[in-house]
């Protein structure tokens, strides 16, 4: 069965956040410090301090991750004791504060810490979703080898446009020009490209093709048939070789189409797998600070 970081090691993580949620939730229906609970009875201290080392703990993924040649566990190991205690945190914490919230340092870093969390409950959403649409979107192919075959469409649509007529050389040829892969942010997440360009502008060479030639397709095919369909016609025209070398013209860039759009998608779904990340550290750095903050004040000021 395969091991994701939800079910490794048996979900051995799962069962420990769980195991202690349920203690810290225990000691603190068990506790009674006679004051409403807060931060400052010795069971607040207890949870803070289990709260503010787990904080740390997985802080240091980022470290682990990238150390190669450690023998202090397996990165998947770590990535579901990272999803899984990261998750408990957010009961301790609030068990920590004993649900009192004000207008002040130590809410804004339950506050940051939160907002950490979700960001990473988005990367697991992220990590189990993506990569599985990513190796459907390729059918078997790396987004090189899309690239490339691409690349080759371009270069054989403009050597079969030569052949057709000038403005349709002059069509491909723009449509080459404005085609965008990746590209900022924006584009890379919209999954857009420029292939489109060129088929619609050769549906109009085409019409104008059947306009000139006193033969206007009919009804049906005005009402928005494929391309496709409107190239055979022209094909039917037996006299007329420009009409299949349009046809293979169309194919071609069909077929750019279809790997662009691919090409696109692929790129859109690793934005999104690593855009959350300039969301997530950032974060996480401002909440050791706010936390850091928040332990001198609690010991210096309170």
């Amino acid at each position: 069965m395969h091991d994701s970081l939800l079910t490794h090691a048996k979900s051995r993580y799962l069962w420990i956040s769980l195991a202690l949620c349920v203690v810290s939730l225990v000691l603190y229906i068990w506790h009674d410090p006679g004051i409403a609970p807060n931060g400052g009875t010795w069971l607040g201290y207890t949870l803070g301090t289990v709260a503010a080392l787990l904080i740390v703990w997985l802080m240091l993924f980022g470290i682990r991750k990238r150390s190669y040649s450690t023998t202090m566990g397996t990165t998947l190991g770590w990535l579901s004791a990272h999803v899984y205690l990261g998750t408990a945190l957010i009961l301790i914490a609030l068990l920590h504060c004993g649900f009192q919230f004000g207008w002040n340092l130590h809410t804004l870093t339950l506050v940051l810490m939160l907002l950490v969390i979700f960001s990473g409950f988005f990367g697991v959403y992220a990590y189990l979703r993506y990569p599985t649409l990513m190796t459907r979107n390729r059918e078997s192919a790396t987004r090189d080898a899309m690239l490339e075959e691409i690349l080759e469409i371009d270069q054989n649509a403009l050597s079969l446009a030569d052949g057709i007529a000038p403005e349709i050389h002059g069509v491909v040829l723009r449509s080459i020009e404005n085609t965008r892969l990746g590209g900022g942010v924006w584009n890379q997440l919209r999954a857009r490209d420029g292939s489109d360009i060129a088929i619609s502008k050769v549906r109009s060479a085409i019409e104008q093709r059947e306009t000139q030639m006193g033969a206007p397709p009919p009804a049906n095919m005005q009402a928005g048939q494929t391309m496709l369909v409107m190239v055979d016609f022209l094909a039917g025209q037996a006299d007329d070789k420009q009409s299949e070398a349009l046809r293979k013209l169309i194919d071609m860039l069909s077929r750019k189409r279809s790997l662009a759009s691919r090409v696109a998608r692929d790129i859109q779904y690793q934005a999104i797998m690593e855009i959350w990340l300039y969301i997530h550290v950032p974060l996480s750095v401002t909440l050791l600070a706010a936390l850091i903050g928040h332990i001198i004040s609690v010991f210096f000021y309170w």
